[in-house]
């Protein structure tokens, strides 16, 4: 019997401190990275680019690159080679990233090429979502991306990236010290959480400057005394710590058989028989867990093994007391799924 790894699950318990940072949960408005797009060819590929009569941007841009260079193409039935191939290219601009900084760069076929393995990128344009020029990339192309099957741990030849491959030509102007108020905004939107952030910043600033908007995010003034340093207040704020409210869920991963479970997960009073196993939530608040010896005699009479655990029922103490008892993984997915579909569980179940 595959046994019920306890090393597979986070149990989230309330002798945990979670006290997080403010910066490590919100965004600065503002302070954000951007996308950044462009396309151009790969080349001095070992005959694994595009098919240049499949794939006719391909030759389009390739015409126009040599002749841009001065090598003037007269006939397009001249142009045999497989060892070029067009390319998306994507980067992401870092906040407050200044000509000359560097970037690195992610490349992606678009045609039939076969791999990029030992190709080159020729200089190109990259593209922000206003569709000016903030970066150029050039450079070898590396492959290393991981494949999506999992039981094939190999590069995808068809992408890979240039470390550093981009250099920023210019920047996002964003003057901090113009700003009059900030928003904050909670990479998980929750009420209690923002109320929690803004409280924390009232009391270290000792005013009422914060106050939050929704769930997601919290509007703070910003004082007068800091209007030319705002970077000064700005650090000061990051730096509070809050603990964060949570949502009552539990993820299944069924694929990896992992199972993560927040501490406001609970159960109500509940019973539930699976295969040889009695499970139950009594009014006395104790979680029971019977397990049916299969060699005695009266199979229906519960087995010596019996775990009880003297507390709140909570769902982590559920799946301790199943692990302890040698539920498999599958049973522990079934078991959680029907407390849920009774209503039992005070909490969502989220499956991927």
């Amino acid at each position: 019997m595959k046994k019920l790894a306890l090393a597979a699950f986070l149990f989230i318990t309330n002798h945990v401190s979670a006290d997080s940072r403010i910066k490590d949960i919100v965004h600065f408005e503002g302070i954000r990275e951007n996308i950044l797009v462009g396309y151009g060819l790969a080349v001095g590929l070992n005959g694994t680019g595009d098919n240049l009569r499949n794939s006719g941007f391909t030759q389009n841009t390739l015409i126009k690159q040599l002749n841009n260079m001065g090598a003037s193409t007269t006939s397009m039935g001249n142009l045999n080679t497989k060892n070029v191939a067009s390319v998306m290219v994507t980067a992401t601009l870092p906040p407050f990233a200044h000509p000359g900084n560097t970037i690195s760069v992610q490349v992606s076929t678009m045609g039939d090429a076969k791999s990029l393995k030992g190709g080159s990128l020729l200089a190109i344009p990259l593209l922000g979502a206003d569709g000016e020029v903030y970066a150029i990339a050039q450079g070898t192309i590396a492959i290393g991306q991981p494949s999506s099957d999992s039981n094939k741990n190999k590069p995808i030849p068809t992408a890979g990236y240039i470390s550093n491959g981009a250099i920023v030509e210019r920047g996002v102007n964003f003057d901090m010290n113009t700003m009059n108020e900030l928003k904050l905004a909670l990479k998980n939107p929750d009420i209690t959480t923002s109320r929690m952030i803004a409280t924390a910043i009232n009391s270290q600033m000792r005013d009422t400057i914060a106050h939050a908007q929704d769930p997601g995010t919290v509007i703070v003034n910003i004082p007068v005394t800091y209007r030319d340093n705002v970077v000064n207040f700005l650090s000061g704020i990051e730096s509070l710590h809050i603990e964060p409210d949570t949502v009552a869920k539990v993820i299944i991963d069924q694929s990896t058989g992992t199972v993560v479970i927040g501490e406001n997960v609970r159960i109500s009073k509940v019973a539930i028989a699976q295969g040889n196993l009695v499970l139950k939530v009594s009014d006395s608040d104790k979680l029971k867990l019977l397990l049916e010896d299969s060699e005695q005699d009266m199979p229906n009479q519960p087995g010596t093994q019996l775990a009880t655990i003297e507390t709140n029922a909570t769902l982590s103490d559920l799946v301790q007391g199943l692990n302890a008892l040698g539920v498999t993984t599958e049973d522990l997915i079934a078991i959680l799924k029907s407390i849920e579909q009774a209503g039992a569980l005070q909490g969502v179940i989220e499956v991927r």
